[in-house]
């Protein structure tokens, strides 16, 4: 499958949408084709200095760190700075990386959190994560950035059922906050309206024939 150039994909979605399993789903489809696939998830929890900080923030510590909505974007996107040369090179040595969450995650929360004061703060808020991200940490930008669009009750069942299972993967402050996931699944979809940054694809979470050979089509 020499004739592949380098494809780039992100997932992006709620906590409990089914990142993950699309994930694991396509990676399992191109190695089947013999396509030279690998992933990487975001934020790198245990790997990523600026990603715990932001975790333990999320779970009560750091005193007043998730009061500022930069703050905690700031503290995700230096994770993502850290991980850029170790990502252009998996991009470079294969034929597709995906990458569980990326820039838009950051983008959605970041403008969800300030929706509540402003649409304009919510508007500058987006604009200020691409610029910080893309432009000034150079960050490769994904050829595709696929959104699962599953209801918001249905990812947060998801959530608290995958929280009573696994101890490791209980819920943060985010997961947590109810009205929150709804804004943050509304800028979501504003993104991919948009086209924000690059190509998007809006997917039900249910399998969808052929989506492998389309993204690389």
């Amino acid at each position: 499958m020499s004739w592949i150039v380098s494809t780039f994909i992100t997932v992006e979605g709620l906590d409990g949408a089914g990142k993950r399993t699309l994930v694991d789903g396509l990676r399992r489809q191109w190695e089947a084709d013999s396509v030279r696939v690998t992933t990487i998830a975001f934020p790198r929890y245990g790997e990523s200095v600026h990603a715990d900080l932001a975790a333990e923030a999320l779970r009560g510590e750091h005193g007043d760190v998730t009061d500022s909505a930069y703050a905690m974007a700031l503290l995700f996107a230096l994770d993502r700075r850290e991980a850029a040369p170790a990502l252009r090179e998996l991009i470079a040595g294969h034929d597709v990386v995906i990458a569980d969450r990326y820039v838009a995650s950051n983008a959605a929360y970041t403008s969800a959190r300030l929706a509540e004061e402003s649409v304009s703060g919510a508007v500058a808020a987006t604009e200020w994560v691409r610029t910080l991200e893309f432009e000034r940490f150079g960050l490769p930008v994904p050829d595709w950035q696929l959104f699962l669009g599953v209801p918001v009750e249905v990812a947060a069942q998801r959530a608290v059922s995958r929280a009573e299972h696994d101890a490791s993967r209980d819920r943060d402050r985010y997961e947590r906050d109810a009205a929150l996931q709804e804004r943050v699944d509304e800028a979501y979809r504003g993104l991919a309206a948009a086209q924000w940054v690059s190509p998007w694809r809006v997917l039900s979470g249910d399998p969808e024939p052929g989506l492998a050979a389309d993204l690389l089509a």
